[in-house]
C-alpha cells in the first residue's frame, strides 16, 4: 500500500482528476442502472400487465429524490397510454428513455476514460523524467555495479507495467465499487431477502483472490529481473556482434540467451496462470449464486409471492448479472496490480538510490581557472581496494602533465576524480586553493574538457555533436572548431555536410573521423583545463597524425592532463608522472626520466610507448 500511495503521488494534484472522474463515473452508473430499470415497464407492456388507470395523475413537484424520478416516469408513462388509448405509445416512450439513458451512460464512461488517460500520461511522464534525471546525475561508480539491460528494463518494461497493471487497476478500483454499490442498492430495493442471501458469497471470493495475489507478487520480482537480463544479453550482442562472429561464438551466445529466456518464460507462465485464475474463480462463484437465485427466486414467483412478480424477478436477475463483471474486474485488478507494484518497487529502487557525488547546499560558483590544480594526499578505492594512494601533485596553469604507467596503475582514475566523476575517499583536490567538493558541480565541469580513447558520439547531426548541449550555437563557431580539429574537410564531403546524421555512436564515420569530432567538441567548449585520456591509442598511423595535429592545437594555452600510450603525445610534456599500483613512483621531464633508468626507462625500452 505504501508503494501504491507513492505511485499516486506522481499524479498529483489528485483534485485535478478524482472529482471529475467520480462525477462522470456516477453519471455512467446511474444512467446505466436507469437503462436496466426500464425493463420492468417494458416487460409489463409486452406481457400486457399494465393497468389502464394512471398511478400518478398530477405532475410531481420537483425534489432531488428517487421517488420524484419514479413518479415523473410513471406520470408520462401512463399519460401516453391514456392520451393515445394505446399501449404502443408507452412502448415507444420506454424505448426512447432507454436510448437516451444508453447515450448518456456511455458518454459518461467515455469522459471518465479521458480523465484517467490524462492522469495516466502525467504519472508515466513524471516517472520516466525522474528516472532519466537520476540516470544523468548518478556517479560513474553506480554504473559499474549495474547491468545496462536491467536499467533499460526499468525505464521501458517496468514503467509500461505500471501503466498496464497499476493505472488500469486504479481505474477499475475507482469505478467498479461504485457500480457494485449502486446495483446492490437497486437489488435491495427489489428484494431484500434475495440480496442478503447473495452477499454471503463475496467474502469467500475475496479470500481466494487474496491468496492468489500473494503468490503472484513473489514471482513478480524474479520475472522482472530476468527480463532485465534478456535485455542485457541482447544489448551486449548488438554491441559485440563483430567479436561474436569472429570468434564463432554465436552458438554460445544463443545458448546463453536461450537459458535466460527459458527461465523468464517459465516464471511468466506460472505468474500469468495464477493471475488468470482470479477471473474464473470469481465467475464460477458468481454463476453458482445465479443458479441458486434462479431456484430460490423462481420458487417465489411460481408460488405467487406478492413481493416478487415475474417482470421484477427477471429485472432482478439482469441487475445481478451486471454485478458479476465488476466483481470479476475487481478481483482481476487486485491480482494484476501485484505485478505492477513489483515494477513500481524496482522503479523506486533506482529513484531512491543515493547519488554518490552530490553538490553542497552552499557550493561556491566558479567561472575561471587562474593558478593551479593540487592533489593533496589523495586516496581513492573501489569497494575495499585502493586504486590511488597518497597522491600529491601540483599542476600549474598552462602546464602539460602526462600520466604514464602500466594498465591498472590508476592513471584514468587520477583524471576522473578531478571533475568529480568519483569523489576521493581521503585527501582533497583543489583548484586555485578551493576543494572541488566545495564548488558548484556544473561550474567545475564547465572548466574541464575531456577527450577519451572511446569516441563517444550521439545519433544526431555533425553540428549537434560538435555543439553538444548548445542547439542554438553559432554556426561559424562550430565550423571554426571543426577546422582547428582537422575535421572540416571531411565534414564538407559528407552527404549533408554539418547536417549529416552520423548514426548510432557515429558508426557512419571512421575511427579517426569520430575522434576528430570529439576534439572539435572539446574545442567548441573551450575549457581552460583539458583531459586527454589515451585519445590516439586506438587509431592507425595516418589517423593518428591528423588527430595528434588537432590535439596539439587544442592543447595550446590550456592546462592539460595527458594519459597516453604513445611517446609522441607525452615526450614534450612539462612534467611526466610515472604511476604504479596507484602510487606516483617517478616524475620529471622525458630526458630526466630516461637518464634515471627507472620505471619510465623500462616502459620505453619495453615499447610500452610507440
Amino acid at each position: 500500500m505504501k508503494t501504491f500511495k507513492r505511485l499516486l503521488g506522481y499524479a498529483t494534484p489528485l483534485h485535478h482528476y478524482v472529482p471529475e472522474y467520480v462525477i462522470y463515473t456516477i453519471i455512467g452508473i446511474v444512467f446505466g442502472m436507469v437503462n436496466f430499470a426500464m425493463l420492468i415497464p417494458l416487460l409489463n407492456v409486452i406481457f400486457d400487465q399494465v393497468t389502464t388507470e394512471p398511478q400518478v395523475i398530477n405532475h410531481p413537484v420537483f425534489s432531488f429524490t428517487i421517488k420524484y424520478f419514479i413518479d415523473l416516469f410513471n406520470y408520462y408513462f401512463y399519460y401516453f397510454i391514456n392520451t393515445s388509448g394505446s399501449k404502443e405509445s408507452a412502448l415507444y416512450f420506454v424505448c426512447a428513455v432507454i436510448g437516451i439513458c444508453v447515450t448518456i451512460a456511455n458518454l459518461g464512461r467515455y469522459m471518465s476514460t479521458r480523465v484517467v488517460t490524462r492522469m495516466k500520461m502525467t504519472m508515466l511522464s513524471r516517472l520516466r523524467t525522474n528516472l532519466y534525471k537520476k540516470f544523468t546525475e548518478q556517479s560513474l561508480g553506480y554504473y559499474s555495479e549495474k547491468q545496462k539491460g536491467d536499467l533499460l528494463s526499468v525505464m521501458t518494461n517496468d514503467v509500461q507495467e505500471v501503466e498496464v497493471s497499476v493505472v488500469s487497476s486504479v481505474q477499475i478500483l475507482l469505478r467498479d465499487p461504485f457500480i457494485i454499490i449502486g446495483y446492490f442498492a437497486v437489488l435491495f430495493y427489489l428484494s431484500v431477502k434475495l440480496t442478503l442471501f447473495t452477499i454471503v458469497f463475496f467474502p469467500v471470493s475475496g479470500l481466494l483472490i487474496s491468496y492468489i495475489s500473494k503468490k503472484l507478487k513473489q514471482k513478480g520480482w524474479f520475472s522482472q529481473e530476468l527480463l532485465g537480463k534478456i535485455l542485457n544479453v541482447t544489448e551486449e550482442t548488438l554491441g559485440g556482434v563483430r567479436i561474436i562472429q569472429s570468434f564463432t561464438a554465436a552458438p554460445f551466445m544463443q545458448k546463453k540467451f536461450g537459458d535466460v529466456n527459458y527461465r523468464f518464460i517459465s516464471v511468466s507462465k506460472a505468474m500469468f496462470n495464477q493471475r488468470e485464475l482470479a477471473s474464473p474463480v470469481s465467475e464460477i462463484l458468481g454463476v453458482m449464486v445465479v443458479v441458486v437465485l434462479l431456484i430460490y427466486g423462481g420458487t417465489m414467483v411460481l408460488h405467487g409471492s406478492d413481493l416478487l412478480t415475474g417482470a421484477t424477478f427477471m429485472t432482478y436477475l439482469v441487475f445481478y448479472s451486471q454485478i458479476l463483471q465488476p466483481a470479476k474486474n475487481i478481483s482481476t485488478a487486485i491480482t494484476t496490480m501485484q505485478r505492477g507494484i513489483v515494477a513500481s518497487e524496482r522503479i523506486f529502487g533506482i529513484l531512491d538510490s543515493q547519488v554518490a557525488v552530490q553538490e553542497k547546499n552552499n557550493a561556491q560558483p566558479v567561472s575561471t581557472f587562474d593558478d593551479k590544480i593540487e592533489y593533496n594526499n589523495v586516496s581513492f578505492k573501489y569497494d575495499q581496494q585502493y586504486v590511488l594512494k597518497d597522491i600529491n601533485l601540483t599542476i600549474r596553469k598552462g602546464q602539460v602533465t602526462a600520466l604514464v604507467g602500466r594498465s591498472g596503475a590508476g592513471k584514468s582514475t587520477m583524471a576522473d576524480v578531478l571533475p568529480r566523476f568519483y569523489d576521493v575517499n581521503e585527501g582533497a583536490i583543489r583548484i586555485d586553493g578551493t576543494d572541488v567538493r566545495d564548488l558548484r558541480l556544473n561550474d567545475l565541469r564547465a572548466l574541464i574538457g575531456v577527450v577519451s580513447q572511446e569516441a563517444v558520439l550521439f545519433n544526431d547531426t555533425v553540428f549537434n555533436n560538435i555543439a553538444f548541449g548548445h542547439p542554438e550555437a553559432d554556426r561559424e563557431a562550430v565550423i571554426q572548431a571543426a577546422k582547428i580539429a582537422n575535421a572540416h574537410e571531411f565534414i564538407e564531403h559528407l552527404e549533408n555536410g554539418y547536417e549529416t546524421s552520423i548514426g548510432d555512436r557515429g558508426l557512419k564515420l571512421s575511427g579517426g573521423q569520430r575522434q576528430r569530432l570529439t576534439i572539435a567538441r572539446a574545442i567548441f567548449k573551450n575549457p581552460p583545463i583539458l583531459i586527454l585520456d589515451e585519445a590516439t591509442s586506438a587509431l592507425d598511423t595516418e589517423s593518428e597524425k591528423l588527430v595528434q595535429s588537432a590535439l596539439d592545437k587544442l592543447m595550446q594555452n590550456r592546462t592539460t592532463i595527458v594519459i597516453a600510450h604513445r611517446l609522441s603525445t607525452i615526450q614534450h610534456a612539462n612534467e611526466i608522472v610515472v604511476m604504479d599500483h596507484g602510487e606516483i613512483k617517478e616524475r620529471g621531464t622525458h630526458d630526466d626520466l630516461l637518464s634515471r633508468e627507472g620505471i619510465y626507462h623500462k616502459l620505453v625500452e619495453m615499447q610500452e610507448f610507440k
